[in-house]
C-alpha cells in the first residue's frame, strides 16, 4: 500500500515537472498545438548548463508512459495530457537541438583525417580539380580518383567563383563518415526520438527532423552544383558549351554529394533512428534525401536521354564513369525500402548512358560516311581526317569503359562494303572492330573526295597526305595501336604509298617522256643521224612541262617534313639522272645552232633548286627568272 502511494506521489511529480516545462502558456490538451506554437518558455532543457533537468524530464517521461501501458491507479486522462505535452516538449527540443547544434555541411568540418574545408566552396588560386576535363586532355578522372586533370580548356580558366575547392573532391573519392552534430547533441537527439517513438509519435519526430535536415541537405547541394535548377526542356534548349561546362561541374561535385553530404545524412538518420522503429529511420532518410537525391540524378538522366550529337560522347562517357563509380556508394547510401527509386533512377541512368555511347557512336560512324565537303584545294591532310582521327584517339583512352559498353561491331554488311580486303575482323573486339569501320569510312570518303579532283595525280598525292596522316595518329598512340592492330596498319601503309607511287607516275612520265631518244635519231642526210627540230622540240616541250609543275605543284601541300623529302627525293631520283643523260647526250647538237638559250634553259642544279618549291602551299616567282647561266 504504501508503496503504491509512493508511486503515485512520483506520478503526481512527474505530471507537475510536465506541466511546469509546458511550451504553452495554458496546458492546453489540443494535440496539434506544438506545430504552430510559439515557444514561451525560453530556457530549453537539453541546453547545456542543464543537464540534470533533461535526465529528470526524460525519466518523468518514462514513468508517465509506463503507468500509461499498466493500469495505474490515479486519472488516466490528466496522464495522457502530460504525456501528449511531454510529446509537444520533446518535439521542440529536438528541434531545437538539430538547429543549434548541427554543424552545415559547407561549413569548416574539423576532422583531422579529411583533408578538407568545407567553409571554402570556392576554387583556391592554387588548386588543380580533380575530374578536370578538356575535350584535348588524353586522360580523364571520373571514377573518383585523384587526377590532375590534362589539358585544361579555356573556359575552364572563366569558372564560376562558388567552385568547391580542390581539397573537397579529393576526400570524396570514398564513403566518409561524417557526423553533422557533436556526439553530445546526437546522444540527446536518440533519448528524445527513443521517447517519441515508443508513444507512437513517428510522424511529428519525422516532420520536426525533415523540417531541418532536408533545407541542410538541398543547401549543401546548392554549393557543390549551383543554385540554378532547370527544367528537362531548358537543359535542351542550353547551347553544347553550357551543357558541357554543367557535366564538368556535376563530375566533380556528384562524388562528395553521394560519399559526403548523403552519406552524413544517412549516418545521422541511423544515429537518432536506432532506438525506433525502422520505419521512422526509413521516413526520416527518404524525406530528406529522395527530393535532392532525385534532383542530383535528374541531370544525369536528362543528358542521356538528350540529342545524341557526334561531340557529346566524350563528356557522356565522363558522366558513365562518374556514375558507374558511384553506384556502390549510392546502393549502400539509400539502402532503405523508401529510397529505393534512388538507386533505380542511378542504375537507370547508367543505362541510358550507356545506350546514349552506343547511340553517339553510330551518329558519329553514319556521320563520318555522310560528310560532304570538298576536297581541300592545295591536297594536303583533309578537316574530316584530322577531326575523325582526334575522335578516334580519344575514344582510344576510354578503352577500358567503351570494352565494356560496345558489345556488338558493326553489322557484317556495313563492314564489308567499308572494306571488302579486311578479312581479319571476326578476330577483332566489337570497339577494335568499330575503330576499324570508322577508318575504312572515312577512307571510302576521301577516295570520293580525290576523285574530284580534275588533276589525277592531286588526288593521289591527297590520298598519300591522308592515309599518312591516319597512319601517324594511329602510331602515335599505343592505346590505338593496339585496338587497330599491325596487320591493318601496314595495310594502311602500303595504301599511302601506293598513292605516293600513282601520283609520280601520273605527274612526271610525261616530263620524263620528252627526255627518251626515240624519234631523235634519223638515218640519211645528216652525217649527225640527230634531227635537230625534234630534238628542239623535245627540249621546248619538257622546259614548258617543269615549269607547269612547278608553277602547279608548289601551290600543293604535303604537311609532314618527312614525307616531303621523301617524295622530292624520289622525283630527284628519277628525273635528275634522266635530264643530266639527255643534256650529256644531246647539248652540243643544240649549241653548235642558234639561239641554243631559248631551249636549253636549265642546268641539272636550276632543276635540284626548283624541286625545294614543291609542295611548300606558295606560288614561287617564276622558273625562268631563277636561271643559273
Amino acid at each position: 500500500m504504501d508503496q503504491q502511494i509512493n508511486g503515485s506521489d512520483d506520478l503526481l511529480d512527474a505530471e507537475d515537472l510536465i506541466m511546469r516545462w509546458d511550451p504553452t502558456t495554458a496546458s492546453s490538451t489540443d494535440d496539434h498545438h506544438h506545430h504552430h506554437h510559439h515557444n514561451h518558455n525560453h530556457r530549453m532543457i537539453f541546453d547545456g548548463d542543464h543537464r540534470t533537468d533533461a535526465g529528470r524530464y526524460l525519466r518523468a517521461v518514462d514513468l508517465i508512459r509506463r503507468s500509461l501501458e499498466s493500469s495505474a491507479s490515479g486519472s488516466p486522462r490528466k496522464r495522457t495530457a502530460a504525456m501528449q505535452v511531454a510529446m509537444a516538449r520533446l518535439e521542440d527540443e529536438f528541434r531545437h537541438i538539430l538547429v543549434n547544434q548541427s554543424v552545415p555541411i559547407e561549413l569548416e568540418l574539423d576532422s583531422s583525417d579529411l583533408s578538407l574545408s568545407f567553409n571554402s566552396l570556392s576554387l583556391s588560386s592554387s588548386g588543380t580539380c580533380s575530374f578536370r576535363v578538356g575535350a584535348g586532355s588524353s586522360r580523364r578522372g571520373g571514377r573518383g580518383d585523384d587526377d590532375d586533370g590534362g589539358d585544361q580548356e579555356q573556359e575552364e580558366e572563366e569558372e564560376e567563383e562558388q567552385e568547391p575547392g580542390v581539397d573537397v573532391y579529393r576526400s570524396a573519392s570514398s564513403l566518409r563518415d561524417i557526423d553533422v552534430l557533436p556526439p553530445d547533441a546526437i546522444a540527446d537527439l536518440r533519448s528524445i526520438a527513443d521517447r517519441m517513438s515508443s508513444a507512437g509519435y513517428h510522424r511529428e519526430l519525422v516532420q520536426a527532423y525533415t523540417a531541418t535536415r532536408r533545407p541542410a541537405t538541398e543547401s549543401a547541394l546548392r554549393a557543390l552544383i549551383g543554385p540554378e535548377r532547370l527544367s528537362i526542356a531548358d537543359y535542351h534548349r542550353l547551347d553544347w558549351s553550357e551543357l558541357e561546362r554543367r557535366i564538368r561541374r556535376w563530375i566533380r561535385a556528384a562524388p562528395p554529394a553521394v560519399r559526403l553530404v548523403f552519406a552524413a545524412e544517412r549516418r545521422l538518420a541511423r544515429l537518432l533512428f536506432a532506438g525506433s522503429a525502422s520505419s521512422t529511420e526509413d521516413a526520416a532518410f527518404s524525406e530528406t534525401a529522395r527530393g535532392p537525391a532525385n534532383q542530383l540524378f535528374g541531370f544525369a538522366e536528362t543528358v542521356s536521354i538528350g540529342r545524341r550529337s557526334t561531340e557529346k560522347l566524350f563528356k557522356v562517357l565522363d558522366l558513365h564513369d562518374c556514375l558507374s563509380g558511384l553506384l556502390p556508394d549510392i546502393s549502400a547510401v539509400f539502402d532503405t525500402p523508401s529510397t529505393e527509386s534512388v538507386r533505380t533512377q542511378a542504375a537507370e541512368t547508367l543505362a541510358r548512358l550507356a545506350e546514349a555511347v552506343r547511340g553517339i557512336l553510330a551518329e558519329f560512324e553514319n556521320a563520318v560516311d555522310q560528310e560532304s565537303t570538298n576536297p581541300v584545294p592545295n591536297g594536303t591532310v583533309h578537316p574530316l581526317t584530322r577531326y575523325v582521327m582526334n575522335y578516334i584517339s580519344l575514344i582510344s583512352d576510354y578503352k577500358q569503359t567503351l570494352f565494356d559498353l560496345i558489345l556488338t561491331g558493326p553489322t557484317i554488311a556495313a563492314a564489308n562494303s567499308a572494306d571488302p580486303d579486311d578479312d581479319s575482323d571476326h578476330q577483332r573486339p566489337p570497339l577494335a572492330a568499330h575503330l576499324v569501320y570508322i577508318i575504312a569510312t572515312l577512307q571510302t570518303n576521301l577516295e570520293n573526295k580525290a576523285s574530284h579532283y580534275s588533276d589525277p595525280s592531286l588526288g593521289h598525292l591527297s590520298i598519300m597526305n591522308n592515309v599518312h596522316y591516319i597512319v601517324n595518329k594511329i602510331r602515335d598512340s599505343p592505346e590505338l595501336r593496339e585496338l587497330i592492330g599491325d596487320g591493318y596498319l601496314k595495310r594502311l601503309t602500303g595504301r599511302y604509298r601506293q598513292s605516293a607511287t600513282m601520283y609520280q607516275r601520273a605527274a612526271w612520265v610525261r616530263i620524263l617522256h620528252c627526255l627518251r631518244d626515240e624519234g631523235i635519231h634519223v638515218s640519211g642526210s645528216f652525217s649527225s643521224g640527230i634531227s635537230r627540230s625534234v630534238l628542239r622540240e623535245r627540249f621546248k616541250s619538257f622546259n614548258a612541262a617543269f615549269e607547269e609543275a612547278h608553277r602547279v605543284q608548289s601551290g600543293w601541300v604535303v604537311p609532314d617534313v618527312q614525307l616531303k623529302e621523301e617524295l622530292r627525293i624520289s622525283i630527284m631520283e628519277r628525273l635528275l639522272p634522266a635530264y643530266r643523260s639527255f643534256l650529256g647526250r644531246f647539248r652540243h647538237h643544240i649549241e653548235s645552232g642558234r639561239h641554243p638559250e631559248a631551249y636549253i634553259k636549265y642546268s641539272v642544279e636550276d632543276l635540284e633548286a626548283a624541286l625545294s618549291d614543291f609542295f611548300e602551299g606558295t606560288s614561287p616567282s617564276l622558273l625562268s627568272r631563277r636561271r643559273s647561266h
